[in-house]
């Protein structure tokens, strides 16, 4: 049985739409009408859902200068604390409900990476539909199992994860009963390089850990996200932004609006492509079929002259025999005067007049000659 996880109304894993996810993160700069405009542009590009983060400095890490708390891991962020950065970064909690509003006015789902406790407690006062665990609190096991218990699907990003971190953070989902997992294949790194991506992990964690797989991607551009596709992501999540330029903690590696569209679109043709295992032909294809190759006369041919590679030969097109009779009739002698161009059918050799059920061409129509 296939795994599907329904967010808001949204059908989630095989042989549905990829759920296409706009990440705002720090990207509206601390501007409340940027951040509904970033709402409007992921609307107008095609995205299904707008993820946000809750969590203010004070929540997610603490105000010390020591070096356990200096950005030095080669980011674009080195020399900053992490308390510098998500005071920037944060996006204010008196927003979030007013955004939710604006997201279902426009048909958007919007979600959010809770990063304690405490804002696991505020997003349920929104009644949010899902929880999206970032890469590096795949290890909080407390928030994790506090998550769990409310029933809701749960997405996680596995950028830093080990196969244990994963583990237990599913284990202690299917602790609580809690079986609407998403597992989104993430690198780590802003923006990403191409050879660190590894989209084999995407159909590896649905055999796996038998549940829905996407990709969070950091790279730049979109060919990554379109190719994830083939290789069954259910989910994308983006980072979009309305001109890189604009500047601010993600800006570097975000996508901006017509970018992130010419993703959704390029996604939507993948999934057209993809189609089923089938050899059934379409009616242009079978229509394209009489061009096929088969056997036709190649030279004027005498009654009672024997058929040889000179006079009968496999071209295009499809309304002769079959090129698999080919040297079945070489030798033979033909019954009548043919004309070059003729389709070869058995009426017109000697000893094959009866074998008329071997004699639809090889392009399968009907015609008469």
């Amino acid at each position: 049985m296939k795994k599907e996880i329904i967010i808001d109304g949204h059908r989630i894993g095989e042989q549905n739409p990829t759920f296409i996810v706009a990440e705002m993160s720090a990207n509206h700069n601390q501007d409340f009408g940027r951040a509904i405009e970033i709402l409007h542009a992921a609307k107008e590009a095609g995205a299904d859902a707008v993820k946000i983060q809750t969590y203010t400095a004070d929540t997610i890490t603490l105000n010390s200068d020591k070096s356990y708390f200096h950005i030095t891991q080669g980011t674009l962020w080195d020399g900053r604390t992490l308390y510098d950065l998500y005071k920037e970064a944060y996006t204010p909690w008196e927003w979030q409900g007013r955004l939710m509003e604006e997201a279902k006015k426009q048909g958007l789902t919007l979600f959010s990476s809770p990063f304690d406790l405490s804002s696991v407690d505020f997003l349920e006062t929104l009644d949010v539909p899902c929880y999206k665990i970032a890469s590096f609190e795949i290890t909080d096991i407390p928030m994790i199992r506090k998550i769990a218990k409310l029933g809701k699907p749960i997405i996680f990003a596995t950028g830093i994860a080990y196969e244990k971190d994963i583990e237990l953070a599913l284990d202690t989902c299917r602790q609580e009963g809690n079986d609407k997992i998403i597992l989104l294949k993430c690198t780590s790194a802003y923006p990403a390089p191409f050879e660190a991506v590894n989209l084999e992990m995407i159909p590896f964690f649905k055999e796996k850990y038998d549940c829905v797989s996407g990709l969070s991607d950091h790279t730049m551009g979109y060919s990554v996200a379109i190719a994830s596709v083939a290789k069954g992501a259910s989910m994308i999540e983006k980072h979009l932004t309305l001109k890189r330029s604009d500047g601010g903690a993600d800006s570097a590696f975000s996508m901006e609006p017509e970018e992130f569209k010419k993703m959704c679109e390029g996604v939507r043709q993948v999934e057209k492509a993809l189609g089923k295992v089938t050899f059934e032909l379409s009616e242009k294809q079978r229509r394209e079929r009489e061009h096929t190759r088969s056997l036709f006369v190649a030279k004027d041919i005498k009654r009672g002259e024997v058929f040889t590679p000179e006079n009968m030969r496999s071209v295009r097109p499809g309304y002769g025999l079959h090129t698999k009779y080919y040297e079945e009739i070489l030798g033979k002698k033909a019954l009548r005067d043919l004309e070059m161009g003729t389709p070869m059918s058995w009426k017109y050799v000697e000893g094959c007049e009866d074998r008329k059920n071997d004699d639809c061409p090889a392009g399968e129509g009907e015609w008469s000659v």
